[in-house]
């Protein structure tokens, strides 16, 4: 039998090495890489292309949101399924707009994660019971009010996206242009995009942006 190839994306190191024993145990599933950045996730993705991707949301870097955007488009073979602590509406919309596999609390039992694994490497969604029920409860009332679920109010390119994030984190622009191997013209062009989109013109504004967004944890913050 052709076991499910799965690789961890979390900053914790005890968080990857308790869910690698977890996923090692089942005899169908093998854990062929661990990532500690959205960055690395989205890099040894593209390398090693596991069947699916348990991916953390606030990650140094690259974010687990971006990160799950850009596998999905660059790599459409490869399911995402996001685990994270997080339950905030914003996060479980973000993720089934942009087609992740599926969300799951950290809390959610461990069973609930390994048939998430076989769902999603199935070409199924699987969310944990209290995310289930949360979507529907929104939908619901998005229907009753006539509004359409999910609206965005602010749609930034992968790009900018991972300018905002950097900026959030303190970098400056040159620190931003090496690690994203761009010139510095072209960072203060994406950083001047991202505050026209947002109409957020100082860092102070993006950083509390990006904490609200799950885009880094507040804890990273400058």
């Amino acid at each position: 039998m052709e076991k499910i190839k799965v690789l961890i994306a979390d900053d914790h190191t005890v968080v990857r090495q308790g869910l690698r024993v977890l996923l090692e145990a089942q005899q169908d599933i093998s854990v062929i890489a661990e990532a500690e950045t959205g960055r690395q996730a989205l890099r040894l993705t593209l390398k090693l292309a596991p069947d699916v991707v348990v991916m953390d949301v606030a990650m140094p870097l690259l974010n687990g949101l971006e990160a799950t955007r850009q596998i999905i488009k660059d790599a459409p073979g490869t399911r995402v399924l996001v685990l994270s602590s997080y339950s905030d509406d914003e996060y479980v919309r973000q993720v089934t707009e942009i087609g992740a596999a599926g969300y799951l609390l950290k809390q959610t039992a461990a069973e609930d994660l390994i048939k998430a694994i076989r769902e999603a490497r199935n070409g199924n969604a699987f969310f944990s019971p209290a995310i289930s029920k949360r979507i529907m409860e929104n939908c619901r009332e998005a229907f009753l009010n006539g509004v359409p679920a999910g609206t965005r109010t602010e749609r930034l390119t992968s790009r900018e996206a991972e300018v905002l994030q950097l900026v959030a984190e303190g970098k400056v622009n040159k620190q931003i242009s090496s690690e994203l191997c761009i010139s510095v013209k072209t960072v203060e062009k994406h950083r001047q995009e991202v505050m026209n989109k947002l109409n957020i013109h100082h860092v102070a504004g993006l950083t509390r942006y990006a904490i609200s967004r799950g885009i880094i944890k507040s804890s990273v913050a400058p």
